[in-house]
């Protein structure tokens, strides 16, 4: 009974201990520390899941990619479709792999 009202105890002091760690919050309009550059680049829309928040796309030298879809870009999904040229934004880490879509737009056409 001693032994288990130990337990009890150091299960409790552990999750006090850990409640109290928390990371403060980012300011609004400071970037992520986690997250690195972003970058665009204008693709062909092949397909999109709205359930699963993902875009496959082919890029301009004619590679398809799935990339997950985050943020406010999960809202600009409803304006997508097959067959269509968007500019992505891109958000990549801070080695400078790709994570995801952040926006979504439509390209614009070359003027002339």
């Amino acid at each position: 009974m001693r032994m288990l009202a130990l337990v009890v105890a150091v299960a409790l002091a552990v999750g006090v201990v850990f409640a109290g760690e928390t990371q403060a919050p980012a300011k609004a309009g400071e970037p992520a520390k986690a997250m690195g550059k972003t970058h665009e680049m204008t693709v062909e829309v092949v397909s999109f899941d709205a359930k699963a928040k993902t875009i496959t796309i082919k890029d301009e030298n004619g590679e398809t990619k799935t990339a997950p879809v985050l943020g406010k870009a999960i809202q600009q999904l409803k304006n997508v479709k097959a067959g269509q040229k968007f500019t992505l934004t891109c958000q990549d880490n801070e080695k400078g792999e790709h994570q995801g879509v952040t926006a979504i737009k439509p390209a614009t056409p070359p003027a002339g």
